[in-house]
């Protein structure tokens, strides 16, 4: 392979493609769509069009597709091909501004929550010009919205950019307020991507990792993670090798892909990109992920992106690294080197201050899912309750404003206690790995967000909930008589009215959700209790007043996350019985009868049978205990065919239904653990977690 410079972003039709190929005065109409939100004429498509083409032909390509995110939470595409028949029987390769800026896949099979009916199929893709095209298995992806014929978004990314662009207007005016020549402001991501690999071949053994993406049954391994001797560790050569070809297709797609090392739990790993406008850093997570699963096939492995794979051990996040900042360069939640004297920081940092504490229930309904509640509050997961780390210096300026007193300069010298290391400047403030929203130095780290989430969802309810509090922050300070004063108030206002909000101890401990309550902060620890906040008037409201979501738009992803939530818990209970039924109990059965039969020859033999008498007894006993969960969950599997309404049946799921699972799991693990391994039907845990090379 050639150096990273040479071949970083050789598959992607990207600004330097465009500037070689495209005509200066189509180049400038495109730019000015891309920066300024410009209309796009139909003439300048098609020269778009053709430039498009003739390079992905070049490269191999045969094929383009738009490329868009349903509310599957994957991607969906639908290859043409770019021939056009001649008159003499022959084909010539074609590619229209038509079909670059509009396509129409058919929109009834995609998760509506009832905006469309089943025979209203019409559904168009929309080209993003702002996320370049790339080449993807030899076709042409071109990144696009998704909507209904009606005009209603069907997709992540729409919403998306409606957030995106409302953020942008409500912090131009704070920041005309400050004399600011900024034009443009856009909020940035960088999604650190956390996954498992585990072996193919052990992988297709697994029935429930298989159909759910998780191990439903599954006794603890000997060991876990308490050695705390995977993370950072020595990245064994076989998962080396898939890392290295990982990077080298992300690169050539101009994905920034940054760092990756070994995770907390037993073959558990991740990846971080370099930070990115959010539009198109959460179209190159959608990628990466996809990659991250193809790429695995090739090296041996399956790649799991499931929130939890395994019980009692770290499951996987996706930490959102989110900012704000000016066409100018200037990062909005960057305090300086003195923050107590950053009025242009303090309100920025004010506002998100206040836009969490006011729309807690949203940014948890943003990252709820069946995966992610198993994570969520388990003791390496930030809990289920929204609050704020600040740290200690940014805590003592905030502290300092609203009590009307100087704040002190703590900044001191680190010192290791060896004289040839270099001393350096000691941060003011540690890191709080228990925090859900953690203000990180320049940026806000959330937490929450599990392995397999779009970062679109999150990341569309920051930006719009910022927007409304800098709205707020406007229509206060534009009409003050003196601009320093109404700011100074401003800000100390709002943080003291605000101050419940930040949390600098233990969010693992089990005083915390005691104390948050006493703060007034909500606990919502499933999705059946958070997703539905969503359609509470003031959220409704807000989404409606920036145009990002349509209440119908609200209330059909409401109905398709508590959708998802009782298919994926069905999903689970059916492959649960299917394995008692098929593995487990025929195992325990036949392992049985082995013991009785071995105990039948020693005891006339004269020898005593202690051992077979007691496990045959042990066995039978969790056998007679799991035949009963089996058929209490079967029953009540059946019940949920009568439920109708879709968050009755959440409910259902969430209280009956995933109880009775994990009745049904505890006794099988139990005899997973008695009986012979030879006899055991699938891989454990240790197979799973330690056995690849």
């Amino acid at each position: 392979m050639a150096n990273v410079p040479e071949y970083f972003g050789s598959d992607v039709f990207n600004e330097s493609v465009m500037k070689e190929r495209l005509p200066k005065a189509t180049y400038k109409a495109l730019k000015k769509t891309i920066d300024n939100g410009d209309p796009l004429d139909i003439e300048v498509a098609n020269i778009v069009a053709n430039a498009m083409k003739d390079w992905a032909v070049e490269k191999g390509c045969t094929h383009y597709t738009h490329w868009f995110q349903p509310m599957t939470g994957l991607t969906a595409e639908k290859l043409d091909s770019f021939i056009s028949p001649t008159e003499d029987g022959h084909v010539i390769m074609e590619f229209s501004g038509k079909e670059l800026v509009k396509g129409e896949p058919d929109a009834s099979s995609f998760p509506s929550g009832g905006l469309r009916a089943t025979f209203e199929a019409r559904g168009y893709t929309a080209w993003d010009p702002t996320s370049y095209a790339f080449i993807k298995e030899k076709a042409l992806c071109i990144p696009t919205a998704f909507c209904s014929y009606n005009g209603e978004a069907l997709d992540k990314k729409t919403p998306l950019l409606r957030s995106m662009e409302a953020i942008n207007k409500s912090a131009l005016r704070i920041l005309k307020l400050f004399g600011s020549d900024a034009t443009r402001v856009t909020s940035n991501v960088g999604p650190e991507q956390e996954y498992f690999l585990v072996d193919r071949e052990m992988y297709a053994k697994r029935e429930d990792l298989i159909l759910a993406g998780r191990s439903l049954y599954g006794a603890p391994a000997p060991k876990g993670q308490e050695l705390e001797d995977h993370y950072f560790g020595t990245i064994k050569t076989r998962v080396q090798a898939y890392m290295k070809d990982l990077d080298e297709q992300l690169w050539k797609l101009g994905i920034y892909a940054k760092t990756k090392h070994n995770e907390v739990a037993p073959a558990q790993h991740e990846l971080a990109p370099i930070y990115g406008t959010t539009n198109i850093a959460t179209d190159h997570n959608q990628l990466t992920m996809e990659i991250m699963k193809r790429t695995a096939r090739k090296h041996g492995f399956k790649c799991l992106l499931h929130e939890k794979p395994f019980a009692g051990i770290n499951g996987s996040g996706k930490h959102n690294n989110w900012s704000i900042s000016t066409n100018t360069g200037v990062n909005l939640l960057d305090p300086g080197k003195t923050p107590v004297e950053n009025a242009h920081f303090l309100l920025f940092l004010t506002a998100v201050i206040k836009a969490v504490n006011d729309y807690q229930d949203i940014l948890r309904a943003s990252v709820a899912s069946a995966g992610n509640d198993h994570r969520l509050g388990a003791n390496e997961a930030p809990p289920a309750i929204i609050s704020i780390f600040l740290g200690d210096e940014l805590t003592g300026v905030l502290d300092a404003i609203v009590n009307g007193v100087k704040y002190e300069d703590k900044r001191v010298e680190m010192e290791i206690g060896v004289d040839v290391l270099p001393h350096f400047p000691k941060d003011t403030t540690d890191r709080n790995r228990t925090s859900p929203f953690a203000f990180t130095g320049n940026k806000f780290e959330f937490r929450m967000p599990g392995s397999k989430l779009s970062v679109a969802g999150p990341n569309t309810v920051l930006n719009t909930i910022v927007a409304d509090v800098l709205d707020q922050f406007a229509d206060e300070l534009e009409k003050a008589d003196n601009f320093q004063d109404a700011l100074d108030d401003l800000i100390k206002r709002t943080i003291k009215e605000n101050q419940n909000i930040i949390f600098n101890g233990n969010g693992y401990s089990d005083e915390w959700p005691v104390e948050a309550e006493k703060r007034g902060l909500l606990n919502l620890k499933s999705t059946p209790e958070a997703v539905p906040t969503f359609l509470a008037q003031k959220n409704v409201d807000v989404f409606s007043k920036y145009g990002v979501y349509t209440e119908a738009e609200l209330q059909s992803r409401v109905e398709i996350l508590l959708d998802e939530y009782c298919k994926t818990l069905n999903i689970e209970a059916l492959t649960m019985i299917d394995m008692a039924k098929k593995e487990i109990l025929p195992a325990a059965a036949k392992y049985i009868k082995d013991i009785a039969k071995t105990a039948e020859l020693a005891k006339s033999c004269g020898a005593e049978t202690v051992f077979e008498e007691e496990t045959v007894k042990e066995i039978s006993a969790l056998v007679t205990e799991m035949y009963k969960a089996l058929g209490t969950l079967e029953a009540d599997v059946q019940k949920v065919h009568s439920i109708e309404d879709t968050q009755e049946m959440a409910n259902f799921f969430h209280d009956t239904i995933f109880a009775d699972m994990g009745a049904l799991r505890v006794p099988a693990d139990k005899i997973e653990t008695l009986v012979g391994k030879d006899y055991w039907p699938y891989p454990t845990y240790s197979d799973l977690l330690f056995y690849v090379k």
